[in-house]
C-alpha cells in the first residue's frame, strides 16, 4: 500500500505538472479574421490574453512568420485566406519554442508590414493586428478617377462629393439590440447616397470605402483628396447606453479642433502646400510668415463656415423623412472631419441601439428615404454655393439680401442679367423690391 505522504506527493506531482503544462499553452488563439481592402489586407488575431510574440520576414517565396509565446492555436487554417488577393495560404509550421504556436502567411509578394497589438475594447478581447500594405499605396482606379476629373480643363468640372461609409472590417461599429451592425447599415446608406448623386448631371460621387474593409481616419481624409472632393460626407449611427433615444443629427467639426489641426497644417506648410486651395503655392513660397498665416486662415474658416452652411441644409431635409434628435448642427471633435481644406460633415442617420430604429435602419425603404434626404441637401447647397467652374456654377441660381439703396435696376446691372429675369424667378409682378428681402440671381451664361 502506498502511504498517505506519499499519496500527497503523487496527487500534488500531477497538479504541478498539470499547471505547468496549463501555464506553458496559457495563450489561445481562438480566431483569425481576414479583412482584404483595396490598399491592404489586415489579419486580426483573436487571443484570450495579451499576446507574446515575435515575427520576420521571408523572401523566395515571400512569407510573414509569426511566433506566439506559450499558445495553443484553436483556428481552422484551411480556408481563412480563399478571397484574399495577397495572402495564398495560412498554416502552421513548427514553433520556436516548445508549447509556442508558428503561423505561417504564404504571401503573393512583399508588402510594407506593420503588426501591433490591441487591448480588449468593446465586444473584442486581447487582439494581434497584421496589416500588409501595397507599396504603391494608390490604387489604378483613384489615379484614373484624378485624370477623369481634370481632363479637359476647358470643360465645367462636375463637383465631387467623398462620401465616408463608417467604420468596416474588424471595427463593426455600435451593434444593435438583434445584432446589427452599424457598419453594413452605413454602407448601404453611402451606396445609395452614391448613386443618386451619380445620376445627377454635374454631380460625381466617390465612395471611400467600398466594402466590408477598415481604414483609418487619415487614410480617408487623403482618399478625399485625392479625389478633389469639394465636399465629404461620412455616414454613421448613433447609439447610446439606453435604448430611448432616437433621431438622426448632423455633426460639424468643433472649432477648437479645427484651430488645432490647422495649428499643425501652417507649421508643416512647406509639405502641405496643396492642401491650401488655390493659395497653396504663395503660402508655401513666401517668406511672410503673417500672409501664410492669414490666407490659411482664410481657407479654413471658408472651409468651417462651408461645412456648416451644407450641414444646415442637411438638417432641413432630414428633419422632412426622420425625427431629429439635434434640430441644429452640432461642433463635435471629430478625426474624420479634420481637413481644414474640404467642407466635412458627419450625418448620424439614427440610433442603432433604438429597437424600433434599428427596424428603420435595416429597412432598404428607410435608407433609400435618407440617402434622398442627403442628396437634395447636396444638390441645393450646390445650387446656392457652386465651385467656381463647376456645371453647378453655369445654373442655378445666387442669392442676394437686398440692402438700402439697391433696385432691380442695379442688381441686375451688376450681375449681368436683366430685370425680367431676376422678376421671374422671383415671381414678382412689379418693380418695388424691400430691404432685407432674398432673392434669387439667374446666373449669367
Amino acid at each position: 500500500m502506498i502511504s498517505k505522504s506519499l499519496k500527497f506527493v503523487f496527487i500534488f506531482a500531477v497538479v504541478l505538472w498539470c499547471t505547468s503544462f496549463s501555464v506553458l499553452a496559457s495563450n489561445q488563439i481562438d480566431g483569425i479574421r481576414v479583412w482584404p481592402a483595396p490598399e491592404n489586407t489586415r489579419i486580426v488575431f483573436d487571443l484570450s490574453e495579451t499576446p507574446e510574440y515575435t515575427y520576420f520576414s521571408l523572401t523566395k517565396p515571400n512569407r510573414l512568420v509569426i511566433d506566439f509565446k506559450d499558445s495553443v492555436n484553436k483556428v481552422d487554417l484551411a480556408r481563412l485566406a480563399k478571397n484574399d488577393k495577397r495572402i495564398l495560404k495560412i498554416r502552421s509550421s513548427k514553433p520556436k519554442s516548445k508549447g509556442g504556436t508558428r503561423i505561417v502567411m504564404e504571401l503573393a509578394s512583399a508588402y510594407q508590414l506593420t503588426v501591433f497589438p490591441l487591448l480588449p475594447a468593446g465586444q473584442y478581447g486581447d487582439r494581434l493586428v497584421v496589416d500588409l500594405i501595397d507599396k504603391n499605396p494608390t490604387a489604378k482606379t483613384e489615379v484614373k478617377s484624378i485624370k477623369a476629373i481634370t481632363a479637359n480643363n476647358n470643360a465645367k468640372r462636375d463637383i465631387v462629393v467623398a462620401i465616408v461609409a463608417g467604420h468596416g472590417g474588424e471595427d463593426p461599429g455600435s451593434i444593435g439590440p438583434r445584432g446589427t451592425y452599424e457598419k453594413q447599415v452605413t454602407l448601404s446608406i453611402a451606396k445609395r447616397l452614391a448613386k443618386l448623386i451619380n445620376q445627377k448631371k454635374g454631380l460625381q460621387a466617390k465612395l471611400v470605402r467600398t466594402g466590408d474593409y477598415y481604414l483609418n481616419h487619415n487614410r480617408k481624409t487623403r482618399l478625399a483628396r485625392q479625389y478633389r472632393a469639394d465636399l465629404l460626407i461620412s455616414i454613421h449611427a448613433d447609439a447610446f447606453t439606453s435604448p430611448k433615444p432616437w433621431g438622426a443629427s448632423v455633426l460639424v467639426q468643433d472649432p477648437r479642433r479645427a484651430n488645432s489641426e490647422f495649428a499643425k497644417w501652417i507649421a508643416n506648410r512647406q509639405k502641405e502646400s496643396e492642401l491650401l486651395g488655390g493659395a497653396g503655392e504663395t503660402i508655401k513660397k513666401t517668406k511672410d510668415k503673417n500672409l501664410a498665416l492669414t490666407l490659411a486662415d482664410m481657407k479654413k474658416e471658408h472651409t468651417m463656415a462651408s461645412s456648416y452652411e451644407f450641414a444646415e441644409h442637411a438638417v432641413s431635409q432630414l428633419k422632412k423623412v426622420t425625427k431629429m434628435h439635434k434640430k441644429k448642427p452640432e461642433a463635435m471633435s471629430l478625426a474624420v472631419l479634420k481637413s481644414s481644406d474640404i467642407p466635412s460633415v458627419l450625418i448620424e442617420t439614427g440610433f442603432i441601439s433604438n429597437p424600433k430604429e434599428e427596424r428603420n435602419l435595416n429597412s432598404g425603404k428607410h435608407q433609400q428615404k435618407l440617402a434622398n434626404a442627403i442628396y437634395l441637401a447636396v444638390h441645393n447647397y450646390f445650387i446656392d454655393s457652386p465651385p467656381a467652374g463647376t456645371l453647378y456654377a453655369s445654373i442655378g441660381y445666387k442669392k442676394h439680401k437686398v440692402s438700402r439703396g439697391e433696385s432691380l435696376s442695379l442688381l441686375a446691372k451688376r450681375y449681368n442679367v436683366s430685370v425680367g429675369q431676376i422678376k421671374s424667378a422671383n415671381n414678382l409682378r412689379s418693380s418695388t423690391v424691400r430691404i432685407g428681402q432674398t432673392l434669387k440671381i439667374p446666373r449669367a451664361e
